[in-house]
């Protein structure tokens, strides 16, 4: 017997279904459902996102040619990894969201693109790998990612349209990062054309900076392989100084952050050269 409920949603035209802003918040929000389920039907899909059993239907299928997903009959079943990892990992937050598709946009067919580990830069990944844009029509891949955190090479690789790189190195438990003489070694044979930076601080004076020594190193080595380095954080971070420097600010040409970020501070890093975003 069919549910009046479902009916009425399917029957409720979406406002721009195709929107890509709106897409990949969709996406995001079914791949964070089907990770805290395992499966997901059309119909609670539809009613958990308030669209229509159609629109889920397309991002189902879109999903599936990508191989997040594996369809079944009426639904789909987890068939990516990635979503199995720590929550912190994926992106949560209105103002990550923006960022991340801000960034995201920074990044043009054919390119070879670097991210460092975190949950920004994981963000502005997955937003990358969603651009129906970014897809090669002659079969060959249409970026290259090149990252020492394995959960976003865990991600990429299942993308058909991306060709995907990893450091060698040693893995950080927390952070999912590969650090060492290892990495640093691989990137040395390698350019990049943009590299998304994760920061846990970013001062006008001090420069970017993380945590971990380790990470600042090969953070920093990602930096010297690249010709442009994008830094994405929230405006808690800046103004901020952490343990360990990973580049000056003469090194860093765009940073996108949210609204909120501190004027002073904005105009600040404006004076150093870099080109701010707020988003």
């Amino acid at each position: 017997m069919s549910d009046p409920a479902s009916e009425a949603m399917a029957a409720v035209p979406d406002a721009g279904p195709d929107a890509v802003p709106d897409r990949a918040r969709r996406w995001d929000q079914l791949l964070d459902l089907l990770a805290e389920r395992g499966r997901l039907s059309v119909a609670e899909a539809a009613d958990r996102l308030r669209v229509s059993e159609a629109t889920v239907r397309r991002d189902f299928s879109a999903l599936a040619k990508q191989r997040l997903v594996t369809r079944t009959h009426g639904g789909v079943v987890a068939a990516s990894v990635a979503y199995d990892l720590p929550a912190r990992y994926r992106s949560r937050g209105d103002s990550t969201e923006r960022i991340a598709a801000a960034a995201a946009q920074r990044v043009h067919l054919g390119m070879v693109v670097g991210f460092n580990g975190g949950r920004t830069t994981s963000a502005v990944a997955r937003r990358v790998a969603a651009r129906d844009d970014l897809a090669s029509s002659a079969g060959r891949p249409g970026i290259t990612v090149v990252t020492n955190a394995l959960n976003i090479a865990t991600e990429m690789v299942l993308r058909p349209h991306i060709r995907t790189v990893t450091l060698g190195g040693v893995v950080r438990p927390y952070s999912y990062e590969l650090t060492g003489d290892l990495a640093r070694l691989v990137l040395d044979q390698l350019w990049l054309d943009v590299l998304v930076l994760g920061v846990e601080g970013l001062d006008p004076v001090a420069g970017a900076t993380c945590h971990d020594d380790s990470e600042a190193g090969v953070d920093a080595a990602m930096v010297a392989r690249a010709r442009r380095v994008v830094v994405v954080a929230a405006a808690a971070k800046l103004g901020a100084r952490s343990f360990a420097r990973i580049c000056g600010t003469e090194d860093v040409d765009v940073l996108v952050t949210d609204a909120t970020a501190d004027p002073v501070v904005v105009t600040d890093l404006r004076s150093a050269g870099i080109e701010v975003v707020q988003v």
